[in-house]
């Protein structure tokens, strides 16, 4: 399976990404220990593990974490932040691990970006017996209008790029060889500057980091008019963007 194109925008933008993405709420850990059973003396590997944003939550369950990411940039950024890390390169259907060799398959923030059965079945190869599978994503909570005002600017630059909004990742499931074990959605919120938080969080976006700079740049002023424009936005030194964090969980069988 190739790497989408609109992917290849990380691989310019994985510092953009680092700054403007959120982490994930206490309750992720929870989930990884309590569902997924991420903990000491097991063995988790994360596919699609980008800058490495999620690397810290399975860290602090304990255990050993392996990362599969197949875009450089992505990859030189988790090296760097995770320097004792074992980092492969690869994608969720080639995934350089032999058979049954992990306790469980994490994806977080990707799983939209490789929703195949071949991608399923190579993730069911790399477990366990009753290994578990986890699929996390933040998303953002649209209810407030300059939410709202941020997608009309981005979303003319989508272009069939997949997403988590989309739902397209469903259809995978059910999938032959996983039961479905546990769905949860909790409230999140990304706290820091409006630079951070909105507008290198919307350039971080892979088809806007694909852009043209001339393009980029269009897009970070109308999201800076956003900004000036929105009374609780403006001259903010702080402000808490909204997410819902939803976690699925699935087991080999």
């Amino acid at each position: 399976m190739s790497v989408h194109h609109s992917s290849k925008g990380y691989e310019t933008g994985a510092a953009a990404y680092v700054k403007g993405r959120p982490s994930y709420p206490a309750e992720a850990t929870v989930w990884l220990r309590d569902v997924l059973g991420v903990g000491p003396g097991r063995r988790t590997l994360e596919v699609g593990a980008g800058t490495g944003k999620f690397i810290a939550v399975l860290k602090e369950c304990g255990g050993e974490v392996v990362a599969v990411e197949p875009i450089a940039g992505m990859r030189e950024q988790l090296v760097h932040s995770f320097p004792d890390l074992t980092v492969l390169a690869g994608t969720a259907e080639t995934i350089p691990l032999p058979d049954g060799s992990v306790d469980t398959v994490v994806c977080a923030q990707a799983f939209h970006w490789f929703a195949t059965a071949a991608a399923l079945q190579e993730m069911r190869r790399v477990l366990k017996p009753d290994g578990t599978l986890g699929l996390i994503w933040n998303v953002r909570d649209e209810s407030k209008p300059w939410l709202a005002a941020l997608s009309a600017i981005t979303d003319p630059w989508e272009a069939g790029t997949p997403r988590y909004r989309t739902g397209d990742w469903r259809r995978v499931f059910p999938a032959p060889g996983f039961e479905a074990i546990d769905e949860r959605h909790v409230r999140h919120a990304h706290v820091g500057s409006p630079d951070d938080v909105i507008v290198r969080r919307t350039l971080s976006v892979s088809f806007i980091a694909a852009l043209p700079s001339d393009l980029q740049a269009e897009v970070e002023r109308d999201v800076r008019a956003v900004i000036a424009n929105t009374p609780e936005l403006a001259g903010a030194t702080e402000i808490a963007f909204p997410y819902e964090t939803a976690m699925f969980a699935f087991r080999k069988v």
